[in-house]
């Protein structure tokens, strides 16, 4: 969508005097406009004829401008009035005197320097102020984005969702621009926050090197340079391209988030109070996030190289200084004697349960298999969690729907929690049967099969959504010496109480009646 103003748009629409039009995008036509004589003047966008006659499409308009009414950013050409319902729909937003970043690089050239860092700080502003109302942008790229001098102003924000009509699919419609599409959308999926983050990167791209990162020719070509994360990003400064890099990865999930991305730019531009931090890059897992080059050469401990990299600030005499000084990577190397406390603390587990089983089998089995079917209910309820957070960053609302779908992941747990039970409960039958063979007491067989199966519920397929939330809790503990020795403690007395309990009384097959092996000896 262009923005110079053309003097062939007379008439008027919803009481606002058309004065020229100023483009076409996707929904409609946009005039620039104004209400009576003296108004403000705005960009007036007059929706197309199949959203004219579509009641769907109009409630569809109506909830996102709903939505879209309430963002307030100066980095975004707000919505200042609409009617989705006259004869004629339009949607109103504060008018952006200036090109769109696609025609300021063609008439200007690429953007350098600290106004690029600015650019890209700006653009992530706005998309930050779009997803803190609940809405996707969906269609960030170099038209899409006003300048206002130096200042980057979003538009058309959260509105392609209204054009998303199957209609339009079916008539052959590309709602969206090859190359600034992320790839899960071209493949079908639902847009995220991830997609918006690949689309700011595509678009950052264009400004700082002249060009598409994904190329130019037909479109099925770009698309597939997208899928594959085929781009080109020479030109762009070491960290931009890094970060840049990172954010147009074919994989959603390995993206940095917005969040990530705006705490490394805020210190650099829009909020230079803020403490800095070393630029986003990679998978959201990686430890490291300074530059490879530089994680190759320092020590495991502790980075102590100095990175400088000097911008020029917002104008030519105030430099903008990045350095990183005593970086210490967010995973700390786990020193041998916690690793040995770790162990002795889990190793102290399997027995306690084989004392329980050896004193109350029946009642031991079932609280093993619920606790294993909870921890693995929990597990998957967390990664489910963790990954919408990758997606779309933290909301308000993540406890209340991790407590909503937890009757999904119990029932969901189900399947792999039988498998890893009949396969433990299989092995320790065979315990059993080795303990027949020696003829050994029944006590003694009992825990023998309550410790091999607990290791094998441990160790067996699908163990590892068990092994994750227990050494949640354990590993703190073994972090501090002395919660450490309560804990093991505990475990030992649990362990020594219940196996003298079979000693001294004999087992209790409670809620069973009488014992059901009485061949066996002891």
């Amino acid at each position: 969508m262009t923005t110079s103003p053309r003097d062939d748009a007379v008439g008027t629409v919803g009481g606002y005097t058309l004065l020229a039009r100023l483009g076409e995008g996707g929904m409609g036509v946009v005039h620039l406009a104004r209400r009576g004589p003296s108004g403000q003047r705005v960009a007036l966008k007059v929706l197309r004829p199949h959203i004219v006659g579509d009641e769907e499409a109009r409630q569809r308009l109506a909830r996102e401008v709903g939505s879209l009414s309430r963002v307030r950013s100066q980095w975004v050409a707000e919505i200042v009035d609409a009617d989705p319902w006259a004869e004629v729909p339009y949607v109103a937003t504060r008018y952006v005197p200036g090109l769109s970043l696609h025609d300021h690089v063609v008439e200007e050239g690429a953007i350098t320097g600290a106004d690029l860092l600015w650019l890209a700080s700006c653009l992530a502003e706005g998309i930050a102020s779009v997803h803190a109302v609940g809405v996707l942008h969906r269609d960030v790229k170099p038209s899409n984005v006003l300048m206002e001098g130096r200042t980057p102003i979003l538009i058309d924000f959260g509105l392609a969702r209204v054009a998303d009509d199957p209609k339009l699919t079916h008539t052959g419609w590309l709602l969206g621009t090859p190359g600034y599409l992320a790839p899960e959308i071209l493949y079908g999926d639902d847009a995220t926050a991830a997609s918006d983050v690949h689309s700011w990167a595509a678009t950052v791209a264009y400004a700082g090197i002249g060009n598409p990162p994904f190329g130019r020719g037909p479109s099925m070509a770009i698309m597939d340079r997208v899928r594959r994360g085929q781009f080109d990003l020479d030109g762009l400064p070491d960290d931009l391209r890094q970060v840049v890099a990172a954010a147009l990865g074919p994989d959603p999930r390995e993206r940095p988030s917005l969040e990530r991305i705006l705490a490394w730019l805020r210190p650099l531009t829009t909020r230079p109070g803020e403490r800095r931090t070393p630029p986003p890059a990679g998978a959201p897992h990686d430890p490291y996030t300074v530059p490879l080059a530089l994680a190759a050469q320092a020590a495991a401990g502790q980075i102590t190289d100095r990175v400088t990299d000097v911008w020029p600030g917002r104008n030519a005499a105030e430099p903008y200084t990045l350095a990183l000084t005593s970086y210490e990577p967010a995973t700390t190397p786990v020193s041998l004697g916690e690793r040995f406390r770790r162990g002795l603390l889990l190793a102290g587990l399997a027995p306690a349960a084989g004392a329980g089983f050896a004193a109350y089998p029946w009642i031991t089995l079932a609280l093993l298999l619920v606790v294993v079917w909870l921890l693995r209910s929990g597990s998957l309820a967390g990664s489910a969690r963790d990954q919408r957070r990758e997606y779309r960053g933290r909301k308000w609302y993540d406890g209340t729907q991790l407590l909503v779908a937890a009757p999904w992941h119990l029932v969901q747990s189900l399947p792999g929690t039988l498998l890893l039970a009949l396969w433990s409960v299989g092995l320790a039958v065979a315990a059993a049967l080795v303990c027949y063979a020696v003829a050994t007491g029944l006590a003694l067989a009992l825990f023998v099969c309550g410790t091999a199966l607990t290791v094998s519920l441990w160790l067996g397929p699908g163990g590892s959504r068990v092994r994750g939330p227990v050494s949640r809790v354990v590993n703190p503990l073994a972090a501090d010496p002395r919660r450490w020795v309560i804990a093991l403690l505990v475990v030992l007395a649990v362990a020594a109480g219940l196996g003298l309990r079979a000693e001294l009384t004999g087992t209790s097959w409670t809620p069973a009646e009488g014992r059901p092996t009485a061949q066996l000896p002891g």
